[in-house]
């Protein structure tokens, strides 16, 4: 674990340029560049203020506001988002990356930490501009953002330790990319983003409590919307489910690491 971690460190610039790169490559031959992870966000508030508060009169209970729905959506949007992006390149990034493994030597965990890196720097530029839409939709910051840090943190642990997993049971097993596609589509429908945790049957509430992702994804929905400070103690499981996922990851990717361009 030392000399993996010795790794990462000489090879620091290597990531961080990496990242700039992939990211100038986003809005490459784009007159608006950077400007569209403003203009996105607000079409979409837009969208929903109009058709969800307004057409479909959709409400939040105990909040009288027309745009809270949207509000809400957008703050779990933004949580899941997160997860989904990290897990889901993570995932394909040894396979994606094959030729570039085989040609040159550089640590290999360099490449989850690079999708990890790019995913984070995409998610604070869309909560910079979740913060313009909130203006314009009359729903300024308040304290309860400052919280937001942790909350990336715990998902991105969570993220990062189940996407190396994942990466590496891809190379072995194609199977396992195809079907993390499904599982991620039904493991956001199971997480409240669209709905809130006190709509969902009885019956099904225990998903609440085995799902990891209705504790990090509440974090910013009670932030962003309700400006509470989430219940530390509720994030305990989560915090320990993240950090043993993410050492456990590093652990298997330790073992791994030799055969893997081998299987590839």
């Amino acid at each position: 674990m030392k000399a993996l971690l010795v790794s990462i460190w000489a090879f620091r610039h290597f990531m961080l340029s990496s990242i700039k790169a992939e990211f100038r490559g986003r809005f490459a031959r784009s007159k608006l560049g950077a400007l569209w992870m403003i203009l996105n966000p607000l079409a979409q508030a837009t969208i929903f203020a109009i058709v969800l508060s307004e057409v479909l009169a959709t409400k939040l209970p105990h909040v009288d506001s027309k745009t809270a729905y949207a509000v809400y959506l957008m703050a779990g949007t933004a949580a899941w988002g997160l997860f989904a992006e990290i897990v889901t390149r993570c995932s394909t990034v040894f396979i994606d990356y094959a030729n570039t493994l085989k040609k040159i030597a550089f640590p290999r965990i360099c490449l989850p930490l690079i999708v990890g890196g790019s995913a984070l720097l995409n998610h604070c530029l869309l909560l910079l501009a979740i913060l313009f839409v909130f203006l314009f939709l009359g729903h300024p910051p308040n304290l309860a953002w400052l919280t937001l840090p942790i909350g990336m943190l715990l998902i991105v642990l969570f993220a990062f330790g189940l996407g190396i997993l994942l990466g590496l049971l891809n190379v072995f097993s194609r199977d396992v990319g195809q079907v993390m596609t499904i599982v991620m589509q039904l493991w956001f429908w199971l997480t409240p983003v669209v709905y809130t945790a006190d709509s969902l049957p009885k019956r099904f509430s225990f998903i609440l409590g085995v799902n990891p992702m209705s504790s990090l994804v509440k974090i910013y929905q009670d932030a962003l919307l309700y400006g509470r400070f989430p219940a530390w103690e509720n994030l305990l499981t989560p915090f320990a489910i993240g950090a043993g996922l993410f050492l456990f990851a590093f652990w298997i990717f330790r073992r791994a690491s030799a055969d893997l361009v081998d299987a590839l």
